[in-house]
């Protein structure tokens, strides 16, 4: 059974707008784009031979794990049973897929001529290559999320099959994602990114990312405004989904802060150069970090201020900045040392995303952007499972959280 939510701000004018403002900066972005790979190729790139991933492939991590995370997420309810999520999972879900679609889209951008991936792979298989592997699985990736989509749109929430999917989608999204910070961290030339557990810190950073845009683009939805959102989402937001929240982005400042410490006092020198000449170095990195972690965690911490509307919608924002400055730096920083010359060369490589580049990555925004405004339209990302609705429905709109929570407990405890 699906349910229409209270009141969906985007099915008005308001979402036609952003419609129209999304598709024009996509069309705009797109010309320029092909423009300049038609007329240079890949020299309109502001890479070389020393430093061949530049912003193009950090808006694609920042894609592929922000998807991963969304992934993660809808896996609460649909996998572990944690039913105070239910509200959120099918968004979730919608969200993670095309997500990772704008970032594939970002990804072949910047590859080149894909299309000869039509008969290279078939003919010349490399099951070696960490590459290969995280194309089939983002490709299984995108198969699972379609597929637990198709049934949560059609009513199955706590059917076998779906429950089925939904364990096969969570095994999906550790699989791709894990293989995607293994495509790093097997890298023994690259000092800075060689590490056995980075697939641990791209599962958590991952999953913050997707809150940040979970919480974002479910406010959007409803006009920034909680009155008009379903009993059992207004208590989700002001109860579970914050307090993880905050929990995320600590556990995010954590990873960074224990890499940061363990570069520094690395005998390794190319780590310690990386940390010291170009991180901290970087008013913009610093600024990213202050800014767009540590800020909107000591705001999350207070429990007056983490419920408010505002607040939480500008914390998403500041993550949504600081974290994209993380998968930048990562992926430079992991380069700017010369390779195989290391600290014998006295400069490190200087690097900034030319105007192509920039233009990839507001493709990737603006395709998102326009993909979850068409689905917020025709799909009814707000469908929750009927015993939920039902308690949305009878609550009355003053003290209704607190009603909601009980019966959604109570629902939890039956099931």
């Amino acid at each position: 059974m699906t349910t229409r939510t209270r009141d969906n701000a985007i099915q008005g004018p308001l979402g036609w707008g952003l419609l129209v403002i999304a598709a024009v900066v996509l069309l705009a972005s797109l010309g320029f784009a092909f423009s300049q790979l038609i007329a240079s190729g890949h020299t309109s790139f502001n890479t070389n031979s020393n430093l061949p991933w530049g912003q193009p492939i950090a808006t694609y991590l920042y894609f592929a794990l922000a998807s991963s995370g969304l992934g993660l997420i809808a896996s609460l309810p649909l996998v572990f049973g944690f039913k105070q999520y239910y509200p959120v999972a099918k968004r979730c879900i919608f969200l993670a897929f095309i997500v990772l679609i704008s970032g594939m889209s970002v990804l072949a951008l910047e590859l080149g001529n894909v299309f000869r991936m039509l008969w290279a792979i078939p003919l010349n298989l490399q099951v070696q290559s960490a590459m290969f592997w995280m194309g089939v699985f983002y490709a299984l990736d995108l198969l699972f999320l379609l597929w637990k989509f198709s049934k949560l749109q059609g009513g199955e929430w706590d059917s076998k099959t779906a429950k089925q999917v939904g364990i096969a989608s969570f095994i999906g999204v550790l699989l791709a994602s894990g293989n995607l910070a293994l495509i790093f961290g097997m890298m023994s030339m690259r000092p800075f990114w060689f590490d056995a557990l980075l697939p641990i810190y791209f599962y958590f950073t991952g999953v913050t990312s997707g809150a940040a845009a979970l919480v974002f683009f479910t406010y959007l939805a409803h006009g920034f405004s909680r009155q008009r959102m379903p009993v059992a989402l207004q208590t989700l937001l002001t109860g579970a989904l914050p307090k993880l929240f905050a929990a995320l982005i600590g556990g995010t400042l954590l990873f960074i802060t224990v890499r940061a410490i363990t570069g520094l006092y690395s005998n390794n020198p190319e780590i310690n150069l990386v940390w010291t000449d170009y991180l901290f170095a970087s008013p913009l990195y610093i600024a990213s970090l202050l800014l767009g972690l540590l800020l909107p965690f000591v705001v999350m911490l207070s429990a007056s201020l983490r419920n408010r509307v505002g607040v939480q919608v500008l914390v998403a924002c500041l993550v949504f900045l600081g974290l994209f400055a993380e998968r930048f730096y990562f992926v430079v920083g992991g380069q700017v040392v010369p390779l195989f010359k290391g600290t014998w060369i006295p400069n490190l490589i200087s690097y900034s995303p030319s105007a192509t580049e920039w233009s990839l990555t507001l493709i990737g925004g603006s395709l998102c952007f326009v993909l979850y405004l068409l689905g917020e339209k025709f799909l009814n990302l707000g469908d929750m499972p009927r015993h939920m609705a039902e308690v949305s429905a009878a609550a009355p709109a003053a003290g209704a959280p607190a009603a909601a929570s009980q019966a959604t407990g109570s629902q939890a405890g039956t099931a």
